[in-house]
């Protein structure tokens, strides 16, 4: 048993599930932009996580997506389409869900850009796990 590779496979599963929501979500005014914007950070961020962890590089407990891809660089490893954007989802991560909070305003999301990133990070950590 590689203990590395099936925490990354269960870091990409779970991404899946955040993308799943981020894609029933995407496009309906019924879901705030906080919740569609969360769960695509959220995707990202597993899906950057299961890279590191199948190459048993340890990373930190943080929803900070500049410094996650601070990581795959300093590892010189190949970092996803549009990685520079990425950021841009961090507002959107756990701290919105606790009061201290509440007055962070994120902005409004570009849903199709969120949804973009997600199908591309997937798809390119899915590729370094093959």
């Amino acid at each position: 048993m590689n203990r590395c590779r099936d925490h990354a496979q269960a870091l990409l599963v779970k991404a899946r599930d955040d993308a799943g929501v981020v894609e029933a979500a995407a496009e309906t005014a019924r879901y705030a932009d906080w919740i569609v914007g969360f769960h695509a950070q959220q995707a990202v961020e597993k899906a950057v996580k299961a890279v590191l962890a199948a190459r048993n590089i340890e990373y930190p407990h943080t929803h900070n997506l500049r410094v996650l891809l601070t990581i795959l660089a300093d590892h010189q490893i190949e970092l996803p389409s549009g990685a520079d954007e990425l950021p841009r989802l961090t507002p959107f991560s756990a701290l919105l869900r606790y009061e201290a909070a509440l007055a962070t305003d994120p902005g409004a999301l570009d849903r199709a850009w969120a949804l973009a990133r997600v199908h591309s990070v997937l798809a390119w950590a899915e590729g370094l796990l093959v």
